[in-house]
């Protein structure tokens, strides 16, 4: 299990911070800070993330109420975004939602 994913799926509510260390996939609803160093995030469809998100790259497919700060940002066509995002690569699909500001390269 030299790289395991760690997977939260719907159904799961936490309320409190996050910290991993490989991968993780969220499908449910977090409210507080997720944090890595160098980890890979996918917020799902079905998730509703209420708090700052930060890790190496961080794909998003549902909603973020808070601000990402990454090395690497995706925003898929569903997802909603509220909040600042601080990347050095950014892309965004058409039919994402973003409410806030951008920071890219650097």
């Amino acid at each position: 299990m030299a790289n395991a994913t760690n997977v939260l799926s719907t159904g799961i509510e936490i309320i409190g911070s996050i910290r991993f260390s490989n991968d993780m996939i969220i499908d449910g609803k977090i409210e507080g800070e997720i944090t890595s160093d160098k980890g890979k995030i996918t917020i799902g469809e079905n998730a509703l993330v209420k708090g700052d998100v930060s890790a190496g790259e961080v794909k998003v497919y549902g909603n973020v109420e808070g601000m990402i700060t990454s090395q690497r940002c995706e925003l898929k066509d569903k997802s909603k975004i509220n909040g600042d995002i601080k990347s050095k690569v950014f892309s965004m699909e058409e039919g994402a939602q973003l409410t806030g500001r951008t920071e890219i390269g650097g």
